[in-house]
């Protein structure tokens, strides 16, 4: 293809312009490629001291308000969570926990110690026995118990009665006799659980006819009641009442509990 005169004189110049741009950015391009921008460094991290690094020591703390064992096996586990780092070993007889740790996890089990070993709440709960024969009623008895919060406390009155429960023959003509005792009175058996207190109340006697399993068996009238109330301090609940077998007599049993102080 010919141009016109006209066109390559006008077309010269743009060609010049090109050509020097393109001499331009090549040597660039060059000098780019073997010098290329550094890259951004990672932030800068903090060490982490090692655990192994840091000197521990032992200390044993006294527990002064276990009533139980599962108090302490409480007391440990709730360290053993908090402290996860710490080595500990629970003693029961000696109501003690001895810790292996730092001295910054010492200083903790000391104050999660001293918030968590506090003495059980006390309360005295007495039992109102009244007994009604024929629609009268006796004067009022009462048994009392102090019993700590979460625990269980008995109280027995009556006799302990034998029973024949059977004979060995030996060699000889000597025979050995194996006894059983049973309780027979009043028995009552008190339980404070969170709010409530649990009540059980046992009545029995020895009547007068005999069993016919055996001449000396005796017959064992009980009654038994079983209850759960509130703990509302210094207010009778009424529990229930008793009729006691083979005679006309009814027992009827409040109980009040008070906090002590």
């Amino acid at each position: 293809m010919t141009l016109l005169p006209f066109a390559a004189d006008r077309l010269r110049p743009v060609l010049k312009l090109a050509a020097l741009t393109l001499a331009i950015a090549i040597p660039s391009a060059a000098v780019s490629a073997q010098n290329p921008a550094p890259a951004s460094s990672p932030p800068e991290q903090k060490a982490i001291p090692d655990q192994k690094s840091v000197p521990e020591s032992e200390q044993t703390f006294t527990i002064n308000y276990a009533t139980a064992p599962s108090d302490l096996n409480d007391l440990q586990t709730a360290l053993r969570n908090m402290l996860p780092r710490a080595r500990m070993y629970a003693l029961e007889s000696q109501d003690a926990i001895v810790i292996r740790a730092t001295a910054e996890d010492l200083e903790n089990a000391k104050r999660l110690i001293g918030e968590l070993d506090r003495p059980r709440k006390a309360w005295r709960v007495t039992y109102t026995i009244t007994d009604i024969d024929s629609g009268k009623r006796a004067e009022p008895r009462q048994v009392t118990l102090i019993v700590i919060a979460g625990t269980r406390s008995t109280i027995k009155q009556g006799n302990r009665l034998p029973l024949l429960t059977g004979t060995q023959k030996g060699s000889s003509a000597d025979q050995n006799t194996e006894v059983q005792y049973i309780d027979v009175g009043l028995n009552i058996d008190a339980n404070i659980d969170g709010g409530r207190l649990r009540s059980r109340i046992e009545q029995s006697g020895v009547a007068d006819e005999k069993s016919g399993f055996g001449v000396q068996d005796p017959v064992v009238h009980q009654s038994l009641l079983e209850g759960s109330s509130n703990l509302d301090p210094g207010k009778p609940v009424m529990l229930g009442s008793l009729d006691i077998p083979g005679t006309t007599h009814r027992q009827e049993i409040e109980v009040t509990a008070e906090p002590l102080r």
